[in-house]
C-alpha cells in the first residue's frame, strides 16, 4: 500500500492505493481494452472572460451580483452571494484585479463547478 494525500479545490484528503502485481493484471477480463491517453485539445483563443475562473463551490441560487465586467475589484471584495441549503455564501475575490466577464445573474441556478465570473 502506498499512501498519498491528494488536495481537491482546496480540501486535503488522504488516500491508500494498492499496488498490483504483474499476475494480477494479467488476470484481468479480456473484454477491457488497454485505456489510451487522450489527445491534447486544441487551445482555444482567449475567451472575453480571460483571467482565473471563480466557480460555484456548490449547488444553489444566486441571490445577488455584486460586480460586472471591466470593474476592478480587491483580494476578498465580494463578488457574488450564493445561497444553498438555506445559507447565504459570499463569494470573494481571491486576488485584486478587474472581473473580465460575469457568467450569472441574480436568480441564477447552478451546480457545483458552474462558472460565475473571471478575475484578471
Amino acid at each position: 500500500m502506498k499512501n498519498y494525500r491528494v488536495n481537491v479545490n482546496g480540501t486535503v484528503y488522504e488516500v491508500s492505493v494498492e499496488e498490483i502485481g504483474a499476475n494480477e493484471v494479467k488476470a484481468a477480463p479480456a473484454a477491457a481494452p488497454a485505456a489510451k491517453p487522450a489527445a491534447p485539445a486544441a487551445k482555444p483563443a482567449a475567451p472575453a472572460g480571460a483571467g482565473e475562473k471563480i466557480t460555484a463551490p456548490m449547488p444553489g441560487n444566486i441571490l445577488s451580483v455584486n460586480v460586472s465586467a471591466g470593474q476592478e475589484v480587491k483580494k476578498g471584495d465580494v463578488l457574488m452571494v450564493l445561497e444553498a441549503m438555506k445559507m447565504e455564501n459570499e463569494i470573494m475575490a481571491p486576488k485584486a484585479g478587474k472581473v473580465t466577464s460575469v457568467a450569472v445573474s441574480k436568480g441564477s441556478t447552478v451546480a457545483t463547478g458552474d462558472l460565475l465570473c473571471t478575475v484578471e
